[in-house]
């Protein structure tokens, strides 16, 4: 069985002679951290995310189904008319209560009773002082006797130093359920841990521990890539968690500040199965969100906003000095006057210009800059019918009169962005482009007619433009220097990552979304790039310009729901059946390191072996041992890697690098990028590596290979879904193999399970403060 199917953690579960305390292994320092979300058991169908053992897996019987069966104590209508009153008290609260006040970052008593204080700076005081050496030498032991009281690790000291800052151990002894903020520990460690400080004391009904597992449901929500969820699936996980009065739990988590409640309207399908119809007012849903989150919802609807708010198009203002002579008439229904007199109003302002321009010369060096480029329409029509097919020009357009402008469409769609993007720097704005990884910025910046510019061009990674390492650097309001962003990879920017790009762009700057809706969502909470195209508050450009050739051909049935058959001539795909796993994993090892090399002439070092998840006996543990065992056997001496090994480097969620091992030592391992650049990783964070011959679909977005091999488990049909398949296909640039043991279940995945909904906010907001102008 895949972790997915397991529905508990390989590493860190516990056997019942436990008594449920916190198992060794879940460390104090996040597990192995993968592009999918740095969780390991949640499989593509319940969220973005294949899990780590060592960093706890979303509760499968915590999780947030819909409460449609009768709950303990009542039937089903019992059950929704209770959760329909707390919804009602939830939302009185959140209107006149002092939840009210949680709106605000900084509105938590982090020393309130009864639960586990937010995340503070390190010295725990929220005031930013700097903690010596000492101090969290001190508070690290402190912690770590705290813990062992408890039957705890005593490695979970330094990430709960890192969460409470150096007043841990107190807060831990305070709170036992406060352990539940920590990476990788589950309710019945924390129940563990609370019985071995406070003895008998510790019951389920602790209102401590009540309001410890609102947030642990909530964060367990974001790990699946809810933003937010319904209150009545929050109840009914704590229900499943044995807390005695749920409810009640919900209202002290909002009091709180915990949670934020949050009331919306629904519409469309939703309100139909709702039975609005017949209803005077349209139904609604109450949702609950945590805080950070609900912010940085809130602030990316803003952003959006303002940028939409403040964009001013440019404006032809040589256009009335035309040659022909004829007359304009303005808004006012007047005319603009002869071509003479347009004339002598063009010298006027040329006379101004200059004077303007004397003036400028004059005054001392901090005046402030020029104003950027606008050019008119008439300059953008012009790059429009330059641009090199009908859906670049159609791009070049919607740029043109819109601040926000979103782009579909494949791999080689995005020969679009680049000719806006050389467009734009010809008529003189400030445009660069962001790409989701340096793969994608190198392969981009080839594209013509970027490749032809004599100037390197201007893209970079987001992570580089965000942080200042590449880009146009700030201006100094401390905005980003552009007047045009082209961010590639769109679907895979979570709320979070949103709302701090939405936060660098300056009143009127030109965003364009680009990416293919059909690929996985980000690794984070939220589905920006699909809910913008379900909001429809700005112009859509869908590309004409289809992947070539039988790769995308076959990627492109499966976006439809089909998985056909296609002519491979040349070998360009290839289908083989396994009986299991097993046989799985033998037939993918033997492409990667014999047949693909010597057939098509594709070393293995450009082939990546693709598969759902890590554990279980077709997932990337199993497949990197038998590719390692060929390719490059050895003791593993260096915490459990030699020279040459390939290696995935996850420093965050959502980001992977790959690496080669060129050495290790006692100073760590030493690792060498593709771009030539190395890194030398400690011993203590050795551990989150992974070999990197095999990857999970989450961990390969944003890159391609010139071969990639994806194997379908014979125990990973739950793991399955249309978005899963379209990205896993769509890896391999010049061949593709797939091995599957799966049988039925992946055509049936791609006909039938599109992709795992997420329960955002992003669209209500939008339908609250955005005009519906498209």
């Amino acid at each position: 069985m895949t972790d997915a199917e397991n529905g508990a953690p390989e590493e860190s579960s516990m056997s019942p002679d436990t008594g449920g305390a916190v198992p060794a292994q879940a460390s104090a320092e996040r597990g192995p951290v993968d592009a999918d979300g740095g969780v390991e058991a949640a499989g593509p169908e319940t969220g973005p995310t294949d899990e780590d053992p060592e960093s706890g897996s979303a509760d499968a019987d915590a999780g947030a189904s819909a409460p449609d069966t009768a709950g303990p104590g009542g039937d089903a209508a019992d059950r929704a008319a209770a959760v329909a009153a707390l919804a009602e008290r939830v939302r009185s609260v959140g209107r006149s209560g002092p939840g009210a006040a949680a709106s605000s970052a900084d509105s938590t008593d982090p020393s309130s009773e009864g639960g586990a204080a937010p995340a503070t700076p390190a010295d725990g005081t929220g005031t930013g002082r700097v903690v010596t050496d000492e101090q969290r030498a001190q508070a690290l032991r402190a912690t770590a006797e705290v813990l062992g009281a408890g039957g705890a690790p005593a490695e979970l000291a330094t990430a709960a130093v890192s969460v409470f800052g150096d007043g841990a151990a107190e807060q831990l002894r305070e709170d036992p359920w406060a352990v539940l903020s920590l990476p990788g520990v589950r309710p019945e460690h924390a129940d563990g841990f609370a019985r071995g400080l406070l003895g008998p004391a510790a019951g389920p009904g602790d209102p401590r521990r009540a309001q410890a597992l609102v947030g642990w449901l909530l964060e367990q929500a974001a790990l699946r890539g809810h933003s937010a969820l319904e209150i009545g699936e929050v109840t009914a996980g704590l229900e499943r968690l044995g807390v005695p009065d749920s409810a009640a739990a919900v209202q002290a988590a909002v009091l709180d500040g915990r949670a934020m409640p949050f009331q919306e309207e629904l519409t469309g399908a939703e309100a139909h199965a709702a039975g609005g119809e017949d209803e005077d007012e349209p139904p609604t849903r109450t949702l609950l969100a945590l805080e950070r989150l609900a912010l940085a919802e809130e602030s990316l609807a803003d952003g959006l906003v303002r940028l939409m708010s403040t964009f001013v198009p440019g404006e032809d203002h040589e256009e009335a000095d035309g040659a022909t002579g004829e007359t304009e008439e303005t808004g006012d229904g007047t005319d603009s006057g002869s071509a003479e007199e347009a004339g002598a109003v063009a010298e006027a302002d040329g006379a101004e210009a200059d004077a303007a321009e004397a003036d400028a010369a004059e005054a001392d060096t901090d005046a402030a800059p020029q104003a950027p480029a606008a050019p008119g329409p008439a300059a953008w029509e012009a790059a429009a019918a330059a641009a090199p097919s009908s859906s670049a020009a159609a791009l070049v357009r919607a740029a043109a009169g819109s601040a926000l402008v979103l782009h579909t469409g494949g791999e080689a769609a995005r020969a679009e962005p680049a000719a806006l993007l050389a467009s734009a720097t010809g008529l003189g704005l400030r445009a660069w482009a962001a790409t989701w990884t340096d793969h994608g910025r190198d392969a981009f910046a080839a594209l013509a007619p970027l490749a032809d510019t004599p100037a390197p061009a201007p893209v970079a990674t987001l992570a580089e433009l965000l942080a200042g390492a590449a880009g146009p650097g700030r201006s100094p309001d401390g905005m980003l220097a552009l007047d045009l962003l082209v961010v590639l990879d769109a679907p895979l920017l979570d709320v979070e990552l949103a709302a701090t790009l939405l936060e660098s762009l300056a009143d009127g700057t030109r965003l364009v979304l680009s990416g293919d809706p059909g690929q996985l969502w980000s690794a984070g909470p939220g589905r920006f790039f699909a809910d913008l195209l379900t909001a429809k508050v700005c112009p859509a450009v869908a590309s004409r310009t289809p992947d070539f050739g039988p790769i995308g051909e076959l990627v492109s049935g499966v976006g439809i729901g089909e998985l056909q058959p296609v002519e491979a001539p040349d070998k360009e795909v290839v289908i083989l059946t396994a009986k299991d796993s097993a046989e799985a994993v033998h037939r993918a090892v033997q492409l990667l390191t014999d047949s693909i090399p010597r057939a098509l002439g594709i070393p293995s070092e450009q082939v990546v072996l693709l598969t759902p998840g890590h554990g279980g006996g077709g997932g990337t543990r199993a497949l990197n041992a038998a590719a390692k065992a060929r390719l490059n056997p050895g003791p593993g001496r260096f915490a459990g890697f030699d020279p040459g090994d390939r290696v995935a480097d996850s420093p965050a969620p959502g980001h992977t690098r790959l690496a080669r091992v060129v050495d290790g030592d006692a100073a760590g391992l030493h690792l060498e990028y593709p771009d030539g650049s190395r890194r030398t990783v400690a011993p203590a964070e050795a551990q989150k590596l992974r070999h990197g011959w095999a990857l999970t679909v989450h961990q390969a977005v944003g890159r391609h290979w010139p071969g990639a091999v994806v194997v379908v488990p014979d125990d990973a049909a739950a793991a399955l879904s249309r978005q899963w398949v379209y990205t896993a296909f769509g890896r391999g640039e010049r061949h593709l193999s797939v091995v599957h043991a799966a049988g039925p279940a992946l055509p049936q995945a791609v006909a039938e399970r599109p992709a795992a909904p997420r329960t955002t906010r992003l669209r209500a907001i939008l339908a609250e403060n955005a005009a519906q102008e498209y």
